[in-house]
Protein backbone atom coordinates (compact mmCIF):
# COMPACT_ATOMS: atom_id res chain seq x y z
CA UNK A 1 0.00 0.00 0.00
CA UNK A 2 3.02 2.49 -0.13
CA UNK A 3 3.17 5.13 -2.24
CA UNK A 4 5.41 7.64 -3.62
CA UNK A 5 4.73 10.36 -1.85
CA UNK A 6 5.39 8.15 1.61
CA UNK A 7 8.50 6.23 -0.06
CA UNK A 8 10.30 9.77 -0.40
CA UNK A 9 9.14 10.87 3.17
CA UNK A 10 10.60 7.78 4.86
CA UNK A 11 14.10 8.22 2.77
CA UNK A 12 14.95 11.68 3.98
CA UNK A 13 14.12 10.87 8.06
CA UNK A 14 15.76 8.09 10.55
CA UNK A 15 14.40 4.93 10.76
CA UNK A 16 12.01 5.26 13.59
CA UNK A 17 13.20 1.90 14.89
CA UNK A 18 16.49 -0.02 14.25
CA UNK A 19 17.59 -3.13 15.69
CA UNK A 20 21.22 -3.91 15.18
CA UNK A 21 22.51 -7.84 15.91
CA UNK A 22 20.23 -7.89 18.55
CA UNK A 23 20.64 -11.74 20.22
CA UNK A 24 18.49 -13.70 22.70
CA UNK A 25 19.28 -17.33 24.93
CA UNK A 26 17.09 -18.54 26.95
CA UNK A 27 19.41 -21.52 27.87
CA UNK A 28 20.37 -23.71 25.16
CA UNK A 29 17.58 -22.46 23.04
CA UNK A 30 19.02 -19.08 20.87
CA UNK A 31 15.74 -17.15 20.43
CA UNK A 32 16.88 -14.31 18.31
CA UNK A 33 20.02 -14.66 16.37
CA UNK A 34 21.91 -11.75 15.31
CA UNK A 35 18.64 -9.86 14.26
CA UNK A 36 19.62 -6.63 12.48
CA UNK A 37 16.20 -4.53 11.39
CA UNK A 38 15.10 -1.09 9.90
CA UNK A 39 11.77 -0.34 10.22
CA UNK A 40 10.83 3.37 8.18
CA UNK A 41 8.71 6.53 10.02
CA UNK A 42 5.45 6.23 8.72
CA UNK A 43 5.09 2.65 7.63
CA UNK A 44 3.40 -0.60 8.37
CA UNK A 45 5.71 -3.38 8.63
CA UNK A 46 5.19 -6.86 8.89
CA UNK A 47 6.51 -9.46 10.70
CA UNK A 48 5.84 -12.96 10.77
CA UNK A 49 6.96 -16.60 10.95
CA UNK A 50 5.80 -19.56 12.20
CA UNK A 51 5.85 -20.44 15.94
CA UNK A 52 9.37 -20.05 17.44
CA UNK A 53 11.15 -18.14 14.91
CA UNK A 54 11.03 -15.17 17.22
CA UNK A 55 8.99 -12.65 16.64
CA UNK A 56 7.62 -12.34 20.44
CA UNK A 57 10.83 -12.18 21.95
CA UNK A 58 12.16 -9.81 19.51
CA UNK A 59 9.12 -7.33 20.23
CA UNK A 60 9.60 -8.27 23.93
CA UNK A 61 12.85 -6.64 23.84
CA UNK A 62 11.63 -4.00 21.88
CA UNK A 63 8.78 -3.15 24.47
CA UNK A 64 11.24 -3.98 27.46
CA UNK A 65 10.05 -7.00 28.47
CA UNK A 66 13.29 -9.04 27.73
CA UNK A 67 16.67 -7.60 27.82
CA UNK A 68 18.56 -8.51 24.66
CA UNK A 69 22.25 -10.49 25.40
CA UNK A 70 23.79 -8.48 23.14
CA UNK A 71 23.08 -5.67 19.73
CA UNK A 72 21.68 -2.32 20.16
CA UNK A 73 18.16 -0.41 19.90
CA UNK A 74 17.77 2.80 18.23
CA UNK A 75 14.61 4.82 18.12
CA UNK A 76 14.49 7.64 15.56
CA UNK A 77 18.64 7.34 14.65
CA UNK A 78 19.14 7.70 18.87
CA UNK A 79 20.72 4.88 20.65
CA UNK A 80 17.85 4.12 23.37
CA UNK A 81 18.26 1.56 26.00
CA UNK A 82 15.14 -0.41 27.12
CA UNK A 83 15.43 -1.77 30.18
CA UNK A 84 11.69 -2.01 30.81
CA UNK A 85 7.97 -1.19 29.19
CA UNK A 86 8.55 2.40 31.50
CA UNK A 87 11.06 3.04 29.56
CA UNK A 88 9.87 1.78 26.18
CA UNK A 89 6.70 3.98 26.76
CA UNK A 90 9.02 6.68 27.36
CA UNK A 91 10.93 6.13 24.26
CA UNK A 92 7.43 6.43 22.74
CA UNK A 93 6.41 2.68 22.06
CA UNK A 94 2.92 1.14 22.84
CA UNK A 95 2.07 -2.26 22.40
CA UNK A 96 -1.41 -4.14 21.87
CA UNK A 97 -1.20 -7.49 22.80
CA UNK A 98 -3.31 -10.28 21.54
CA UNK A 99 -4.43 -11.05 24.63
CA UNK A 100 -5.91 -7.40 26.22
CA UNK A 101 -4.76 -6.12 29.54
CA UNK A 102 -7.52 -4.45 29.98
CA UNK A 103 -9.81 -3.92 34.10
CA UNK A 104 -13.50 -5.02 32.78
CA UNK A 105 -15.28 -4.24 35.58
CA UNK A 106 -13.26 -0.14 34.97
CA UNK A 107 -14.63 2.06 32.20
CA UNK A 108 -12.91 2.73 29.23
CA UNK A 109 -11.58 5.62 30.62
CA UNK A 110 -10.62 4.79 33.72
CA UNK A 111 -8.71 1.75 31.54
CA UNK A 112 -6.74 4.40 29.39
CA UNK A 113 -5.75 6.94 32.61
CA UNK A 114 -4.55 3.74 34.57
CA UNK A 115 -0.93 4.41 35.41
CA UNK A 116 -0.80 7.43 34.10
CA UNK A 117 -2.47 9.52 36.89
CA UNK A 118 -2.04 13.40 37.40
CA UNK A 119 -1.10 12.92 41.25
CA UNK A 120 -3.49 11.47 43.97
CA UNK A 121 -6.81 13.44 42.75
CA UNK A 122 -8.19 11.28 40.54
CA UNK A 123 -10.84 13.44 38.95
CA UNK A 124 -8.45 16.22 37.67
CA UNK A 125 -7.00 13.10 35.53
CA UNK A 126 -10.18 12.01 34.78
CA UNK A 127 -11.69 15.31 33.10
CA UNK A 128 -8.03 16.20 31.29
CA UNK A 129 -7.98 12.18 29.86
CA UNK A 130 -11.84 12.86 28.78
CA UNK A 131 -10.65 15.91 27.29
CA UNK A 132 -8.09 14.20 25.41
CA UNK A 133 -9.31 10.80 24.75
CA UNK A 134 -12.54 13.04 22.31
CA UNK A 135 -9.80 14.35 20.35
CA UNK A 136 -7.67 10.79 19.73
CA UNK A 137 -11.00 8.93 18.82
CA UNK A 138 -11.70 12.05 16.21
CA UNK A 139 -8.84 12.04 15.06
CA UNK A 140 -8.23 8.14 14.73
CA UNK A 141 -11.88 7.17 14.28
CA UNK A 142 -11.35 5.11 17.33
CA UNK A 143 -15.20 6.33 19.26
CA UNK A 144 -15.41 4.29 22.59
CA UNK A 145 -18.09 5.73 25.13
CA UNK A 146 -15.91 6.68 27.88
CA UNK A 147 -18.12 5.57 30.24
CA UNK A 148 -18.96 2.27 29.34
CA UNK A 149 -17.68 -0.56 31.29
CA UNK A 150 -15.15 -2.68 29.20
CA UNK A 151 -16.83 -5.68 29.89
CA UNK A 152 -19.99 -4.68 27.98
CA UNK A 153 -18.00 -3.54 24.83
CA UNK A 154 -17.47 -6.50 21.90
CA UNK A 155 -14.15 -7.02 21.38
CA UNK A 156 -13.40 -5.03 18.24
CA UNK A 157 -14.54 -1.84 20.82
CA UNK A 158 -11.88 -3.22 23.21
CA UNK A 159 -9.13 -3.40 21.15
CA UNK A 160 -9.74 0.57 19.86
CA UNK A 161 -9.24 1.18 24.15
CA UNK A 162 -6.08 -0.52 23.92
CA UNK A 163 -5.02 1.52 20.70
CA UNK A 164 -6.23 4.93 22.58
CA UNK A 165 -4.41 3.82 25.73
CA UNK A 166 -1.18 3.55 23.54
CA UNK A 167 -2.04 6.98 21.81
CA UNK A 168 -3.03 8.20 25.61
CA UNK A 169 0.60 7.85 25.81
CA UNK A 170 2.31 9.71 23.25
CA UNK A 171 3.06 6.33 21.56
CA UNK A 172 4.49 7.43 18.18
CA UNK A 173 5.00 3.29 17.16
CA UNK A 174 2.56 1.13 17.55
CA UNK A 175 2.99 -3.07 17.85
CA UNK A 176 0.31 -5.14 17.73
CA UNK A 177 0.47 -8.68 18.18
CA UNK A 178 -2.13 -11.26 15.95
CA UNK A 179 -4.73 -8.15 16.61
CA UNK A 180 -7.89 -10.00 14.16
CA UNK A 181 -7.04 -13.49 16.09
CA UNK A 182 -11.04 -12.52 18.10
CA UNK A 183 -12.86 -10.07 15.20
CA UNK A 184 -15.01 -10.38 12.59
CA UNK A 185 -14.37 -9.56 8.83
CA UNK A 186 -16.06 -6.36 9.08
CA UNK A 187 -14.54 -5.38 12.42
CA UNK A 188 -10.78 -6.23 11.22
CA UNK A 189 -11.47 -4.35 8.03
CA UNK A 190 -12.01 -1.31 10.19
CA UNK A 191 -8.66 -2.03 12.20
CA UNK A 192 -7.00 -2.03 9.06
CA UNK A 193 -8.72 1.28 8.29
CA UNK A 194 -7.62 2.64 12.03
CA UNK A 195 -4.11 1.39 11.11
CA UNK A 196 -3.99 3.19 7.70
CA UNK A 197 -5.13 6.41 9.00
CA UNK A 198 -2.68 6.05 11.62
CA UNK A 199 0.50 5.42 9.29
CA UNK A 200 -0.90 8.26 7.24
CA UNK A 201 -0.59 10.81 10.36
CA UNK A 202 3.06 9.78 10.57
CA UNK A 203 2.77 6.71 12.85
CA UNK A 204 4.82 3.72 12.96
CA UNK A 205 3.18 0.38 12.70
CA UNK A 206 4.13 -3.39 13.69
CA UNK A 207 1.90 -5.95 13.00
CA UNK A 208 2.66 -9.75 13.65
CA UNK A 209 0.00 -11.70 12.16
CA UNK A 210 0.53 -15.49 11.37
CA UNK A 211 -2.46 -14.97 8.42
CA UNK A 212 -0.75 -13.82 4.60
CA UNK A 213 -3.72 -12.13 3.90
CA UNK A 214 -3.31 -9.59 6.13
CA UNK A 215 0.11 -8.93 5.53
CA UNK A 216 -0.38 -8.50 2.00
CA UNK A 217 -3.69 -6.25 2.52
CA UNK A 218 -2.00 -3.75 4.63
CA UNK A 219 1.58 -3.18 4.87
CA UNK A 220 3.51 -1.60 3.35
CA UNK A 221 7.19 -3.73 3.96
CA UNK A 222 7.47 -7.44 5.38
CA UNK A 223 10.34 -9.24 7.23
CA UNK A 224 10.04 -12.95 7.42
CA UNK A 225 11.98 -14.80 10.63
CA UNK A 226 12.71 -18.11 10.35
CA UNK A 227 14.02 -20.32 13.82
CA UNK A 228 15.60 -17.42 15.30
CA UNK A 229 17.00 -15.48 12.35
CA UNK A 230 15.76 -12.55 10.23
CA UNK A 231 15.87 -14.09 6.59
CA UNK A 232 14.02 -11.76 4.32
CA UNK A 233 12.79 -7.82 4.06
CA UNK A 234 10.74 -7.14 0.69
CA UNK A 235 8.09 -4.60 -0.37
CA UNK A 236 4.77 -5.88 0.42
CA UNK A 237 4.06 -4.65 -3.32
CA UNK A 238 7.26 -7.23 -4.43
CA UNK A 239 6.29 -10.36 -2.98
CA UNK A 240 3.35 -13.20 -2.80
CA UNK A 241 2.02 -14.98 -0.03
CA UNK A 242 3.53 -18.22 -1.57
CA UNK A 243 6.64 -16.70 -1.66
CA UNK A 244 6.26 -15.17 1.69
CA UNK A 245 5.28 -18.99 3.07
CA UNK A 246 7.97 -20.44 1.39
CA UNK A 247 10.43 -18.21 3.11
CA UNK A 248 8.96 -18.92 6.39
CA UNK A 249 9.17 -22.68 6.31
CA UNK A 250 12.18 -23.28 4.09
CA UNK A 251 9.93 -25.53 1.25
CA UNK A 252 6.89 -24.87 -0.76
CA UNK A 253 3.92 -25.05 0.89
CA UNK A 254 -0.01 -25.79 -0.27
CA UNK A 255 -1.65 -22.80 0.59
CA UNK A 256 -4.84 -23.92 -0.94
CA UNK A 257 -6.52 -27.36 0.29
CA UNK A 258 -6.78 -29.83 -2.49
CA UNK A 259 -9.72 -31.89 -1.92
CA UNK A 260 -12.71 -33.88 -3.95
CA UNK A 261 -16.17 -32.91 -3.82
CA UNK A 262 -17.64 -34.66 -0.74
CA UNK A 263 -20.11 -37.83 -1.09
CA UNK A 264 -21.94 -37.82 2.16
CA UNK A 265 -23.47 -40.57 3.35
CA UNK A 266 -25.74 -41.37 6.14
CA UNK A 267 -26.45 -39.14 9.22
CA UNK A 268 -23.62 -39.71 11.77
CA UNK A 269 -24.78 -37.07 14.28
CA UNK A 270 -27.82 -35.49 14.68
CA UNK A 271 -29.05 -32.63 17.32
CA UNK A 272 -32.62 -31.53 17.79
CA UNK A 273 -33.57 -28.30 19.80
CA UNK A 274 -30.08 -28.30 22.17
CA UNK A 275 -30.02 -25.57 25.08
CA UNK A 276 -27.29 -24.88 26.99
CA UNK A 277 -27.00 -23.04 30.68
CA UNK A 278 -24.22 -22.17 31.75
CA UNK A 279 -23.89 -22.60 36.03
CA UNK A 280 -24.46 -18.46 35.75
CA UNK A 281 -28.41 -19.28 34.12
CA UNK A 282 -26.82 -17.73 31.01
CA UNK A 283 -28.07 -19.25 27.92
CA UNK A 284 -25.34 -19.77 25.59
CA UNK A 285 -26.89 -22.42 23.01
CA UNK A 286 -30.76 -21.54 21.94
CA UNK A 287 -32.23 -24.10 20.35
CA UNK A 288 -29.73 -25.83 17.88
CA UNK A 289 -30.37 -28.01 15.13
CA UNK A 290 -28.03 -29.83 12.74
CA UNK A 291 -26.58 -32.31 11.23
CA UNK A 292 -23.41 -34.20 10.23
CA UNK A 293 -23.35 -36.73 7.61
CA UNK A 294 -20.47 -39.40 7.02
CA UNK A 295 -18.15 -38.40 4.86
CA UNK A 296 -18.60 -34.66 4.91
CA UNK A 297 -17.11 -32.06 6.75
CA UNK A 298 -19.40 -29.76 8.92
CA UNK A 299 -18.20 -26.24 9.66
CA UNK A 300 -19.35 -23.79 12.42
CA UNK A 301 -18.33 -20.09 11.61
CA UNK A 302 -18.54 -17.56 14.60
CA UNK A 303 -16.65 -15.23 17.02
CA UNK A 304 -15.42 -17.04 20.06
CA UNK A 305 -18.25 -16.86 22.78
CA UNK A 306 -21.35 -17.54 20.62
CA UNK A 307 -22.08 -21.03 21.86
CA UNK A 308 -19.77 -22.83 19.81
CA UNK A 309 -17.31 -23.69 22.86
CA UNK A 310 -20.71 -25.20 24.95
CA UNK A 311 -21.96 -26.89 22.03
CA UNK A 312 -18.19 -29.23 21.61
CA UNK A 313 -18.23 -29.84 25.76
CA UNK A 314 -21.50 -31.15 25.38
CA UNK A 315 -20.73 -33.34 22.52
CA UNK A 316 -17.63 -34.48 24.19
CA UNK A 317 -18.80 -35.21 27.38
CA UNK A 318 -18.34 -32.43 29.60
CA UNK A 319 -21.37 -30.09 29.64
CA UNK A 320 -24.87 -30.78 30.56
CA UNK A 321 -28.02 -30.19 27.97
CA UNK A 322 -31.57 -30.48 27.33
CA UNK A 323 -32.68 -31.73 24.05
CA UNK A 324 -31.84 -34.46 21.80
CA UNK A 325 -28.32 -35.64 20.26
CA UNK A 326 -28.46 -39.27 18.01
CA UNK A 327 -24.85 -40.45 17.27
CA UNK A 328 -25.41 -43.26 14.79
CA UNK A 329 -28.84 -43.18 15.06
CA UNK A 330 -29.08 -43.94 19.16
CA UNK A 331 -29.74 -41.19 21.46
CA UNK A 332 -26.90 -40.10 24.06
CA UNK A 333 -27.56 -39.22 27.72
CA UNK A 334 -27.14 -35.14 28.08
CA UNK A 335 -27.50 -34.75 31.90
CA UNK A 336 -24.16 -36.03 32.86
CA UNK A 337 -25.85 -39.33 35.13
CA UNK A 338 -24.88 -41.62 32.29
CA UNK A 339 -22.50 -40.10 30.13
CA UNK A 340 -18.39 -38.49 30.22
CA UNK A 341 -15.91 -38.07 27.89
CA UNK A 342 -15.30 -41.78 28.15
CA UNK A 343 -19.13 -43.07 27.05
CA UNK A 344 -18.46 -40.43 24.04
CA UNK A 345 -15.36 -42.03 23.21
CA UNK A 346 -16.85 -45.71 23.51
CA UNK A 347 -19.83 -44.34 21.36
CA UNK A 348 -17.17 -43.55 18.18
CA UNK A 349 -16.60 -39.65 19.25
CA UNK A 350 -13.26 -38.11 19.26
CA UNK A 351 -12.59 -35.29 20.58
CA UNK A 352 -9.88 -32.38 19.80
CA UNK A 353 -10.52 -29.55 22.31
CA UNK A 354 -10.22 -25.89 21.29
CA UNK A 355 -7.84 -25.14 23.70
CA UNK A 356 -5.23 -28.06 23.53
CA UNK A 357 -3.26 -27.24 26.78
CA UNK A 358 -5.77 -27.23 29.40
CA UNK A 359 -7.93 -29.52 27.53
CA UNK A 360 -6.31 -31.79 25.22
CA UNK A 361 -3.25 -32.22 27.08
CA UNK A 362 -1.02 -32.47 30.35
CA UNK A 363 1.66 -30.10 29.99
CA UNK A 364 4.20 -31.38 32.59
CA UNK A 365 3.72 -34.95 31.11
CA UNK A 366 5.40 -37.05 28.84
CA UNK A 367 4.15 -37.50 24.76
CA UNK A 368 3.73 -40.77 25.79
CA UNK A 369 1.66 -40.34 28.82
CA UNK A 370 -0.60 -37.54 26.19
CA UNK A 371 -0.62 -39.56 23.30
CA UNK A 372 -3.29 -42.38 25.65
CA UNK A 373 -5.30 -40.33 27.61
CA UNK A 374 -8.59 -41.51 27.27
CA UNK A 375 -7.81 -44.56 26.09
CA UNK A 376 -5.37 -45.53 28.76
CA UNK A 377 -8.03 -48.65 30.07
CA UNK A 378 -7.79 -50.28 27.09
CA UNK A 379 -6.33 -54.01 26.95
CA UNK A 380 -3.45 -53.28 24.41
CA UNK A 381 -2.31 -50.68 27.15
CA UNK A 382 -2.50 -53.05 29.87
CA UNK A 383 -0.54 -56.21 31.08
CA UNK A 384 -2.50 -57.15 33.62
CA UNK A 385 -5.28 -55.16 35.99
CA UNK A 386 -2.05 -53.68 37.82
CA UNK A 387 0.25 -52.23 35.62
CA UNK A 388 0.21 -51.14 32.54
CA UNK A 389 2.80 -51.65 29.27
CA UNK A 390 4.87 -49.17 29.26
CA UNK A 391 7.16 -50.02 26.21
CA UNK A 392 4.49 -50.78 24.11
CA UNK A 393 2.64 -47.22 24.92
CA UNK A 394 6.19 -45.79 24.03
CA UNK A 395 6.37 -47.84 20.77
CA UNK A 396 3.17 -47.00 19.59
CA UNK A 397 3.48 -43.29 20.46
CA UNK A 398 7.11 -43.20 18.49
CA UNK A 399 5.03 -44.59 14.98
CA UNK A 400 2.02 -41.79 15.94
CA UNK A 401 5.29 -39.19 15.57
CA UNK A 402 6.88 -40.45 12.65
CA UNK A 403 3.72 -40.27 11.05
CA UNK A 404 2.46 -37.13 12.05
CA UNK A 405 5.42 -35.47 11.88
CA UNK A 406 6.03 -34.92 15.47
CA UNK A 407 8.97 -32.82 15.87
CA UNK A 408 11.66 -33.66 17.80
CA UNK A 409 10.15 -37.55 18.00
CA UNK A 410 10.87 -37.80 21.66
CA UNK A 411 7.98 -39.48 23.47
CA UNK A 412 9.86 -39.41 26.48
CA UNK A 413 10.15 -35.32 26.03
CA UNK A 414 7.03 -33.42 27.91
CA UNK A 415 4.54 -31.70 26.14
CA UNK A 416 5.41 -28.30 27.68
CA UNK A 417 8.76 -28.71 25.19
CA UNK A 418 6.48 -28.98 22.20
CA UNK A 419 5.42 -26.21 20.36
CA UNK A 420 2.34 -25.17 19.57
CA UNK A 421 2.23 -27.18 16.38
CA UNK A 422 3.52 -30.00 17.51
CA UNK A 423 1.41 -30.45 20.58
CA UNK A 424 -1.61 -30.13 18.27
CA UNK A 425 -0.14 -32.67 16.24
CA UNK A 426 0.47 -35.05 19.33
CA UNK A 427 -3.80 -34.36 20.34
CA UNK A 428 -4.56 -35.10 16.25
CA UNK A 429 -2.43 -38.23 16.42
CA UNK A 430 -3.77 -39.59 19.34
CA UNK A 431 -7.34 -38.44 18.45
CA UNK A 432 -7.66 -39.76 14.85
CA UNK A 433 -5.87 -43.35 14.85
CA UNK A 434 -8.64 -44.07 17.13
CA UNK A 435 -10.71 -44.59 14.07
CA UNK A 436 -13.53 -42.76 14.97
CA UNK A 437 -17.32 -42.20 13.57
CA UNK A 438 -17.61 -38.72 14.54
CA UNK A 439 -14.50 -35.99 14.96
CA UNK A 440 -15.09 -33.24 17.12
CA UNK A 441 -12.05 -30.33 15.86
CA UNK A 442 -11.91 -26.96 18.03
CA UNK A 443 -9.74 -24.40 16.41
CA UNK A 444 -7.25 -27.35 14.79
CA UNK A 445 -5.00 -24.56 13.90
CA UNK A 446 -4.93 -21.70 16.36
CA UNK A 447 -1.04 -20.37 16.95
CA UNK A 448 0.15 -23.48 14.62
CA UNK A 449 2.87 -23.20 12.10
CA UNK A 450 1.78 -22.83 8.27
CA UNK A 451 3.80 -25.86 7.73
CA UNK A 452 1.94 -27.62 10.08
CA UNK A 453 -1.55 -25.92 8.95
CA UNK A 454 -1.13 -27.86 5.50
CA UNK A 455 -1.00 -31.17 7.75
CA UNK A 456 -3.23 -30.75 9.56
CA UNK A 457 -6.00 -29.77 7.19
CA UNK A 458 -4.58 -32.89 5.15
CA UNK A 459 -5.48 -35.31 7.94
CA UNK A 460 -8.60 -34.08 8.66
CA UNK A 461 -9.80 -34.29 4.62
CA UNK A 462 -7.93 -37.90 4.52
CA UNK A 463 -10.63 -38.63 7.63
CA UNK A 464 -13.75 -37.39 5.16
CA UNK A 465 -12.42 -39.24 2.49
CA UNK A 466 -12.78 -42.47 4.79
CA UNK A 467 -16.52 -41.78 5.16
CA UNK A 468 -16.32 -39.98 8.67
CA UNK A 469 -18.01 -37.24 10.00
CA UNK A 470 -16.20 -34.27 11.38
CA UNK A 471 -17.74 -30.80 12.87
CA UNK A 472 -15.16 -28.33 12.42
CA UNK A 473 -15.45 -25.18 15.05
CA UNK A 474 -13.16 -22.48 13.69
CA UNK A 475 -12.94 -18.79 13.76
CA UNK A 476 -10.46 -18.83 10.78
CA UNK A 477 -12.95 -18.18 8.03
CA UNK A 478 -10.67 -18.88 5.33
CA UNK A 479 -10.02 -22.26 7.21
CA UNK A 480 -13.75 -22.96 6.83
CA UNK A 481 -13.91 -22.15 3.76
CA UNK A 482 -11.45 -24.20 2.41
CA UNK A 483 -12.32 -27.31 4.24
CA UNK A 484 -16.19 -26.96 5.23
CA UNK A 485 -18.27 -29.02 2.45
CA UNK A 486 -21.37 -27.30 4.61
CA UNK A 487 -21.09 -23.90 6.69
CA UNK A 488 -23.40 -23.00 9.15
CA UNK A 489 -22.79 -19.58 11.36
CA UNK A 490 -23.37 -19.42 14.79
CA UNK A 491 -24.28 -15.92 16.60
CA UNK A 492 -25.19 -15.19 20.19
CA UNK A 493 -26.12 -19.20 20.70
CA UNK A 494 -28.08 -19.92 17.65
CA UNK A 495 -27.42 -20.48 13.94
CA UNK A 496 -27.91 -17.58 11.72
CA UNK A 497 -27.72 -19.75 8.89
CA UNK A 498 -26.46 -22.32 6.72
CA UNK A 499 -24.11 -21.65 3.56
CA UNK A 500 -22.34 -23.68 1.15
CA UNK A 501 -19.12 -23.01 0.26
CA UNK A 502 -18.87 -22.40 -3.45
CA UNK A 503 -21.61 -19.79 -3.06
CA UNK A 504 -20.83 -17.84 0.18
CA UNK A 505 -17.25 -15.44 1.03
CA UNK A 506 -16.32 -14.11 3.50
CA UNK A 507 -18.30 -10.82 3.46
CA UNK A 508 -21.79 -12.55 3.72
CA UNK A 509 -19.87 -15.25 6.81
CA UNK A 510 -18.90 -12.29 8.38
CA UNK A 511 -22.29 -10.46 8.41
CA UNK A 512 -23.89 -13.51 9.92
CA UNK A 513 -21.47 -13.76 12.24
CA UNK A 514 -22.06 -10.02 13.36
CA UNK A 515 -25.78 -11.36 13.89
CA UNK A 516 -26.86 -9.73 10.53
CA UNK A 517 -29.31 -11.58 7.65
CA UNK A 518 -28.27 -11.59 4.15
CA UNK A 519 -30.37 -12.75 1.18
CA UNK A 520 -28.33 -15.64 1.04
CA UNK A 521 -31.12 -17.59 3.08
CA UNK A 522 -30.08 -20.58 5.12
CA UNK A 523 -29.36 -23.83 2.48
Amino acid sequence: MANENLQERQETVAPAIELVGISKAFGPVQANKDISLSVARGSIHGIVGENGAGKSTLMSILYGFYKADAGEVFIGGVKTRIPDSSAAIAAGIGMVHQHFKLVENFTVLENVILGMEDGGLLKPSLAKARKLLKELSDEYELSVDPDALVENLSVGHQQRVEILKALYRQADILILDEPTGVLTPAEADHLFRILVGLRDQGKTIILITHKLREIMEVTDTVSVMRRGEMTATVKTKDTSPEQLAELMVGRKVLLQIDKKPATPGAPILEIENLQVVDDKGVERVKGVSLEVRAGEILGIAGVSGNGQTELLEVLGGYQKATGIIRVNGEEIDLTGKYSDGQSRRHRGIAHVPEDRQSEGLIMDFMAWENAIFGYHNEPAYNKNALMMDNLAIRAETEAKMERFDVRPPNPKLEAKNFSGGNQQKIVLAREIERNPDLLLVGQPTRGVDIGAIEFIHQQIVELRDQGKAILLVSVELEEILSLSDRIIVMFDGHIMGERDPANTDEKELGMLMAGMETDGGAA
